[in-house]
């Protein structure tokens, strides 16, 4: 039986699309008069995003991915460049096509007790989220098994609490212990030329936003960033 936290919980529409180098400079031009980038965007206008994909001894969440098992959950922890100034678990459950994200903030000593199982941290003095994490860890081995670096735009808006973003030069890594190295081994997953625009939303896209996204040809994917990086190391 679902537990009333998941019950009460928000969920909201994600949709995912291949889309050409072209097609995203149409589309900010669209975009750009209608809504702003994230306040937190560096001076470039894009952030730089990397996380650290946790999965079991199992390949689990990998396979629930690939056969579009609902309700699903995969955990991850990420940082913005390589700063470790903001270290962020998140939890990731998709349910009947909604997405419901639940994230708290871990110091780096807790980092390294979840993510290596360097130290000794009482069970009761992590965050619930990663307390959830902690028991996977011991029951069903999950571990660090791939890193996700990207450079995304991010627009958002208001009404409807929207979120259009541009994610380029998506790559993979399987040195999980060199997370906060700017120089580890990287590999780009999506053919030259190719990046991925998400939308996701609450109840409603507004209409002049839904306009604004009409473009032909763009494939729409069910596949995450995690399962794009891990399939090239299973």
């Amino acid at each position: 039986m679902m537990d009333k936290a998941l019950q009460e919980a928000k969920y909201r529409h994600e949709f995912k699309y291949l889309c050409t180098e072209a097609q995203l400079a149409i589309l900010s031009s669209r975009l750009s008069g209608i809504l702003p980038k994230d306040k937190h965007v560096d001076s470039d206008g894009i952030y730089r995003i990397k996380s650290l994909y946790f999965d079991d001894r199992n390949n689990r969440c990998y396979y629930e991915n690939e056969d579009g098992v609902s309700p699903r959950e995969k955990f991850r922890i990420r940082i913005y460049g390589n700063s470790p100034d903001k270290i962020s678990l998140e939890c990731k459950r998709k349910e009947q096509g909604k997405i419901h994200k639940t994230s708290c903030n871990l110091s780096m000593e807790e980092f390294i007790f979840l993510a290596y199982g360097k130290g000794s941290i009482p069970f009761e003095k992590l965050p619930p989220l990663a307390q959830k994490l902690q028991i996977l860890r011991m029951t069903d081995g999950m571990e660090p098994k791939v890193i996700v670096a990207y450079e995304r735009t991010p627009y958002v808006y208001k009404n409807g609490n929207v979120r259009i973003t541009f994610d380029r030069n998506i790559t993979s890594s399987t040195q999980v212990e060199q997370f906060f190295n700017g120089n580890i081994r990287k590999r780009p997953i999506l053919p030259v030329g190719m990046q991925l625009l998400e939308v996701k939303y609450d109840e409603y896209l507004p209409d002049p936003i839904y306009h604004a996204l009409i473009l032909e040809n763009m494939q729409r994917t069910e596949f995450s960033k995690y399962y794009l990086c891990r399939r090239y190391f299973i």
